[in-house]
């Protein structure tokens, strides 16, 4: 009986871990607007870290203001393409 138990289990289990919607090596299959929606976030993050770097004094003014303006227009890119995309 208990042989039986711990095969039921065992298969159940099995099933559980490997079922297709749990595998882990599957990819959700993204889109260009979540691609997008992820590197505003990070495109965010870069600046948030500039400014704190910046205001620690690790960048010299001209440095800070050029990575700054670089990173918003990017981050303006990504915004317009998402706009679009989402239109």
């Amino acid at each position: 009986m208990s042989i039986l138990a711990a095969g039921l289990l065992s298969i159940f289990l099995f099933a559980w871990i490997f079922w297709p919607e749990k595998n882990p090596f599957r990819q959700h299959v993204k889109t260009r607007v979540d691609y997008l929606r992820e590197r505003k976030e990070a495109i965010y993050e870069n600046l948030r870290d500039l400014s704190f770097e910046y205001k620690s004094g690790k960048y010299p003014d001209e440095d800070y203001s050029a990575q700054r303006l670089a990173l918003e227009n990017e981050a303006a890119g990504v915004i317009a393409e998402i706009d679009r995309l989402e239109a």
